[in-house]
This record gives C-alpha cells, structure tokens and sequence, in this order.
C-alpha cells in the first residue's frame, strides 16, 4: 500500500506534469507565431500547422509519462534506467500511433522515422527523468511546487533545462517536419524548410526558457 509520503509525491508529479504541459503549449504557441512569419516556412505553413497542433499534445502525453514513472520513486517502484528506457520508448510509440491516427483525419501524410528520432528521444527522456526525480525528491516536495522547484535549480539552471528540453524538441519536430507530405513545389525545400523550422525553434527557446524560469522562481504559473 502507499503511504501517505508516497502519495503526496505522487500528487506533485501530477502537479508537475501539469506546469510541463502549460509550458510546452506556451512553447508550442510562441514558434507557431514565428513560423507564420518565416519564409519559407510561410509557403509551408498551411501543411505543418496541423501537424504541428497534435505533436504538442503528443508531447505533452509522453512527458505527463516520464514524470509520472519518475513520480514512482518514491514509492520504491522504480525500475533501473537499463529496464525503464526501453519500456518508456515502447509506451511513447503507443502515444505515436495515437498520433499518427489523428493526423490521418487530414490530407497529411507522414512516416516517424525512428532510426534518426530514437537517440533524440532517448535523451530528452532522460534529461527529464532525472530533473523529475530530483525535484520530486525535494525535502520541500511535499509543500509547494515552487518551493521543490528553487530547492533544486537555481534560477539560471532551470532556464538552461527548459532550454535543452526545448532544443531535442525542436531536433524531433525537425526530423517530423522532414517527413510530411508537402506538394510538388515544395518538395525540393523539404531539407530547407527542416532547417528553418529548427532555427526558428532555437531562436524562441532561449528566450521564453529565461521568461519562464523567472516567472517560475516567483510565481508557480508560467504566463499566457
């Protein structure tokens, strides 16, 4: 049975999977307005932009699943990373066809290439396992997200873990990008438009991650 320390750590990782998504939705906001900005991302818009509304979800989904197992910690259920990756990468391959089935109501086409996303993944994964598993394991995890959250980073080093979580997101969406089906004209800018979609990630990332991590570090609620 979990006791009650184990469940109120639990709870934080539900309240933390639940700040993860309002900041990759912000995240996801803030590069769709500069995508429609770009060229030649402009001319390629109207086929990614759907593509690019689901990923989020699918994104926020996987990471609400890493946050989750890292909430597990604290009820001694925890398997090693060895045995825990390659259940995670199984479990977020669930959460692709899921995707891919959405996407399908579209007049999209799209292939997840596994052999370039994989190692991207695997690292984002891991990346924010262990930040999950030191903020949950926080002397102040039990009180206020903020308080767990200050324990553990200081100010610069969350803006610099949003900021990497941010650019193997933008590395995945890139190789996603390269997979969609776009018309004749455009299917010679397919490596350009890739490119593109990737700098104009990195160029919101480091900005909105030092936002949000001052935001963060006064208040629990990123802003809208």
């Amino acid at each position: 049975m979990i006791n009650r320390r184990s469940a109120s750590k639990l709870k934080r990782a539900k309240s933390l999977a639940r700040l993860n998504g309002r900041i990759l939705d912000i995240y996801s906001r803030r590069t769709t307005t500069a995508l429609r900005e770009a060229l030649p991302l402009r001319l390629a818009m109207p086929h990614l932009e759907p593509v690019l509304a689901l990923n989020v979800d699918k994104e926020v989904q996987k990471d609400r699943l890493v946050i989750l197992r890292a909430g597990e910690l604290a009820t001694e259920l925890a398997s090693g990373w060895h045995e825990l990756l390659p259940q995670l990468l199984q479990a977020t391959k669930d959460i692709d066809r899921m995707f891919l089935a959405r996407i399908g109501r579209f007049p999209v086409e799209i292939v997840i290439r596994y052999d370039e996303i994989t190692p991207i993944r695997s690292r984002r994964i891991k990346l924010l396992y262990d930040a999950a598993r030191k903020i949950l394991a926080s002397d102040n995890s039990g009180h206020r997200l903020r308080s767990a959250l200050c324990t553990t980073f200081t100010r610069d080093e969350f803006a610099q873990l949003l900021y990497e979580l941010f650019r193997l997101y933008g590395e995945e969406t890139r190789s996603l990008s390269r997979s969609v089906r776009l018309p004749g004209p455009l299917v010679p800018l397919r490596e350009l438009i890739a490119h593109e979609l990737l700098n104009v990630m990195l160029g919101v990332a480091r900005p909105l991650a030092q936002e949000l991590a001052a935001v963060l570090y006064r208040a629990v609620d990123p802003p809208r």
